[in-house]
């Protein structure tokens, strides 16, 4: 599972600090890996009733990307992350 350090940007209030977001996914192969980020332009979206949806697209052999998000009873921001350590 590859877990991400995330920001939201919610316009007046620049980037601030979010919750980790940690992703598996594989089928024939892994799309997103147990260890490490994806391949450098791998675009992963999800929805949610209980955790909002998302769309991100992974850059620099998956240690960071950008995106959206919308969590539940909140607007949509910008989303960013950076591969953890």
């Amino acid at each position: 599972m590859a877990t991400f350090n995330t920001e939201i940007f919610t316009g007046g209030g620049g980037w601030q600090q979010d919750e980790p977001l940690s992703i598996s996914i594989g089928n024939r192969e892994e799309v997103v890996p147990q260890n490490g980020g994806p391949a450098t332009g791998t675009s992963v979206t999800w929805h949610s009733p209980n955790a909002g949806s998302g769309s991100v697209t992974f850059f620099d052999d998956g240690s960071r990307f950008e995106g959206t998000a919308q969590f539940p009873n909140e607007g949509p921001v910008g989303y960013r992350g950076t591969l953890s350590d």
